[in-house]
């Protein structure tokens, strides 16, 4: 072969590669069931493995369009135990009285309820509480990690249920991030809110690191919760 048609056809390979290679990751990504097997999987997985932690959590309220000046605050010491459930330790609050009455406090309660032993398997990101329909063929970056995003539909109206999107890592199918509408209102006062919630990978296991919700109803207006998780310590089972 002449050396010209020689180079010629070299540049042709190497200038498609990058083609060659993408289609080889197409071929190789899973199909909907192994996704969805992957998520249970992880949620199990972080069930047995995390028999307890502890964390720090601030909780700002805004109220309208302030989202500079919080109406009120409270910083929460959050402890976890497998099978007891969480507790709340409040370290310090400020603000609107009514807001952290009416709104935090019920908050916490709910937290608190819904960590109950019975009740946290409702809670879960998983094929038995969630519709889910998997979007393949392609890569979402999410928090600096490369994800599949997945659609997912309440099986039941729940005040943390979500009809939204979640995404979870493409290695491993841990949650990375949680988007969606509440399928309950908390209370008859308020819509239906709008959640969201980030995690990241702590001690080889997602943990919450920020939340934020947002609704809005005739009597209060706009409202906007955010909370920061930080300060985790998790006790993980032997072996682990």
């Amino acid at each position: 072969m002449p050396v010209l048609v020689r180079r010629s056809a070299a540049c042709f390979i190497f200038a498609f590669s990058p083609w060659l290679s993408t289609a080889d990751a197409y071929t190789q990504q899973p199909d909907a069931a192994t996704v969805i097997h992957g998520v249970d999987t992880s949620v199990q997985s972080r069930y047995e493995h995390v028999l307890a932690f502890t964390d720090l959590e601030h909780y700002a309220v805004y109220r309208g369009s302030d989202l500079t000046h919080p109406a009120a605050e409270m910083t929460v010491k959050d402890t976890y135990r497998k099978g007891v459930g969480k507790t709340y330790d409040i370290l310090s609050e400020s603000g609107s009285r009514a807001v952290i009455r009416f709104g935090l406090n019920p908050l916490l309660k709910n937290e608190t309820d819904v960590n109950q032993p019975a009740n946290l398997p409702n809670s879960w990101f998983t094929s038995a509480n969630y519709e889910m329909q998997p979007k393949l063929g392609t890569m979402q970056h999410v928090n600096g990690r490369d994800c599949i995003a997945i659609r997912i539909k309440a099986k039941r109206k729940a005040t943390n249920a979500i009809d939204g999107s979640i995404w979870v890592d493409a290695k491993d199918y841990s949650l990375v991030q949680i988007d969606g509408i509440g399928t309950k209102s908390p209370s008859m006062f308020s819509g239906a809110a709008h959640m969201m919630r980030q995690y990241a990978q702590i001690d080889g296991f997602p943990m919450a690191t920020h939340a934020r919700a947002e609704s809005d109803s005739f009597f209060f207006g706009r409202t906007v919760v955010t909370i920061d998780y930080s300060g985790y310590q998790l006790q993980l089972q032997p072996g682990k």
